[in-house]
């Protein structure tokens, strides 16, 4: 399994957002800047952030994104969802039913797969170990790294869009 670079980008939108400390929406064209992404791409990768109530939206010249929550009240699975979908990530196709057991009647097969236990058990661990970490909880940390950063952006922000200046 791999997850798509639009949760990587999408959570350091959110991030990015707070950090920057304006009220006003911001353009997706200053948002990509901040990070060097492509702005049609990443204005893609918004959209479902603003489905899923993480972001909002709005529309025209002088619109763009807003978180719609705080950081405290969006989890790493929160993103991920919105952006990934809610899909599982491992699928069981049992196999165990062809080649060498293809000719087992199909009661041989109503206990449930272990490899299929196994990886949902797994996924379930790891489901509840991202949403149970905020982002408020990543910016922390990202703060603890980088006691300068909120400053930083803030600065970068004030040079590149002076009319934009929290």
């Amino acid at each position: 399994m791999r997850i798509s670079e639009g949760v990587e980008w999408a959570a350091h939108c959110c991030l990015l957002l707070d950090w920057m400390g304006v009220d006003e929406p911001v353009s997706t064209a200053r948002l990509a800047a901040g990070y060097g992404l492509p702005p049609a791409y990443l204005n893609k990768q918004l959209q479902p952030l603003v489905r899923a109530g993480i972001l909002t939206s709005t529309p025209g010249k002088r619109g763009g994104f807003r978180l719609a929550r705080s950081l405290e009240d969006i989890t790493l699975m929160d993103v991920l969802t919105a952006i990934e979908g809610p899909e599982e990530a491992f699928r069981c196709d049992e196999i165990r039913q062809n080649g060498v057991w293809a000719d087992l009647p199909e009661s041989a097969f109503r206990a449930p797969c272990a490899i299929d236990a196994a990886m949902r058990a797994a996924e379930l661990e790891w489901r509840r170990a991202l949403a149970a970490r905020t982002l408020a909880s990543v910016q922390t940390d990202a703060e603890l790294q980088a006691p300068y950063l909120r400053r930083q952006v803030q600065d970068w922000y004030a040079e590149h869009y002076p009319a934009h200046t929290p």
